[in-house]
């Protein structure tokens, strides 16, 4: 399963360079004494909505591919749409909510919590801040819910609390 999911994360990425609007890199915690690491690149919406005053609503596409450490490791590959709500100056603070797709390599994260698919889908909610040259820096911390949303038994997902650092090329 590794390796299918391995293969799948490698096409996923498999795209061009220019189409890659930023990159992130991810650490946390979690349930069950667990630990994660996650990498991603990013492909932002054209689209804006709510863009009358100050505050607008964007988005952008996740592609991520992590790994969480219990007593043994699982590889987790993921795809989110991301809606963000942010100032519009390039620069300052935000607020995101998520709700997207994810594969895992096992379904046991640890003896006593097993998940009834390797297909989850994971939400998170974050607060953060782009701030440097152009806003091309981001640093955030996100709250984020793993679980197959009761389409198979067992479901007793997981919670990762994690700082994000993101890298934006506009």
């Amino acid at each position: 399963m590794i390796r299918k999911t391995a293969l799948a994360a490698a096409l996923a990425f498999a795209v061009p360079a220019h189409a890659i609007d930023g990159w992130a890199l991810e650490l946390g915690s979690g349930d069950e004494h667990s630990e994660m690491v996650r990498a991603s690149l990013q492909w932002k919406w054209q689209r804006r909505f709510f863009t009358e005053g100050r505050w607008y609503v964007a988005g952008y596409w996740d592609a991520s591919l992590g790994a969480w450490t219990t007593n043994k490791t699982l590889i987790d590959f993921g795809l989110t749409p991301v809606f963000r709500l942010q100032h519009s100056d390039t620069a300052g603070p935000y607020l995101e909510a998520a709700i997207g797709f994810h594969l895992l390599s096992d379904l046991s994260v640890t003896r006593t919590r097993i998940f009834g698919s390797s297909f989850q889908f994971g939400d998170h909610l974050a607060a953060g801040i782009r701030f440097g040259s152009l806003g091309r820096y981001d640093l955030s911390l996100r709250v984020q819910h793993l679980s197959n949303a009761g389409i198979k038994k067992p479901n007793p997902g997981i919670n990762f609390s994690l700082l994000r650092f993101a890298y934006h090329f506009y």
